[in-house]
């Protein structure tokens, strides 16, 4: 049974630093530790959530604990995936003494978030302080992974969800908020500042909410669709009758499935819609792999 919030004591400045003494933890930049020192913003992170008592969530990179907490809080069944050993082996020892009587609600999983073992629940949320130097990887490789996941909160580089929450034509627009929008639509759900980590990091932070829907229909295959979309930000300021030439083989072959695709050639990358892209790689599907397209390429231009 999930503890009362009068159980529960979030961590706050004071907790964080005695602990990371207590661990012998040095923060890295590597591994994108900076660990929420501020109950105020945790609480903020799970009302935004919108968790609700019973919930399988997935929590990537838990750190010391401070979202944790405010999880088990609310009621959720949390299953914490850290890649840390020593952070992983102190977290349920953590919650033991700032929850009492969660323990039964927390699964730790000592793994690489990017390439995650089956989990022993299928999460419905994924809410996590993602670190910034992996963020929009993890986010799609759990969506990937994980069909149930039906929502996701998380708190990322403030530039990283801009580029995820981008819409078609925007200057940010470009390959995460393409990918992205092949699973979930996307916006950001607040900004969040420095002073509330420690150490505290170089730049700013911003929640974004994720919220799962169907692919567009399309013959083609979530690699095809992707692969398209790869080529056609390779040389983002290039048209795509251009940019899509190596994936196509020439630029006229480029031209040709991107009008059987109802796409204008001479557009850009950073003006088509996931349902373009997909309409793109189903066009060009007929015509073989890339390296055999380039293959054809080669012997058309001879």
């Amino acid at each position: 049974m999930s503890p009362s919030t009068a159980d529960v004591r979030l961590l706050t400045g004071s907790d964080v630093r005695d602990l990371v003494q207590r661990l012998g933890v040095r923060p890295t930049k590597a591994l994108g530790q900076n660990f929420v020192t501020d109950p105020g913003t945790v609480r903020r992170i799970v009302r935004a959530a919108a968790v609700t008592p019973g919930e399988v969530v997935v929590e990537v990179g838990p750190g010391l604990g401070s979202l944790t907490l405010g999880l088990l809080d609310a009621g959720a069944r949390v299953i914490a995936v850290e890649v840390d050993p020593v952070l992983a082996g102190a977290l349920p020892e953590t919650v033991a003494v700032q929850a009492p009587g969660s323990g039964a609600d927390l699964t730790v999983l000592t793994m690489d978030a990017l390439d995650p073992a089956e989990l022993p629940a299928d999460p419905v949320k994924l809410v996590s302080n993602l670190p910034y130097n992996v963020a929009v990887p993890v986010l799609l490789t759990f969506l990937e992974r994980f069909p149930s996941l039906r929502e996701v909160l998380v708190m990322v580089q403030s530039e990283v969800a801009d580029r995820l929450a981008a819409p078609p034509g925007s200057r940010t627009y470009g390959v995460p908020s393409a990918k992205v929008a092949w699973y979930a639509s996307a916006g950001r759900a607040g900004s969040i500042g420095r002073s509330v980590f420690w150490p505290a990091p170089n730049v700013d932070s911003a929640l974004v909410r994720l919220v799962r829907r169907d692919p567009p229909p399309t013959t083609a295959t979530r690699e095809q669709v992707f692969e398209v979309i790869d080529a056609a930000f390779a040389q983002r300021r290039k048209m795509l009758r251009s940019a899509l030439a190596p994936w196509a083989g020439t630029t006229a072959r480029a031209e040709q499935v991107l009008r059987r695709a109802g796409i204008e050639p001479t557009l850009r990358g950073e003006r088509v819609d996931i349902t373009g892209f997909a309409a793109i790689a189903a066009a060009g599907a007929g015509l073989g792999s890339t390296g055999e397209r380039a293959a054809q390429g080669a012997e058309e231009s001879r």
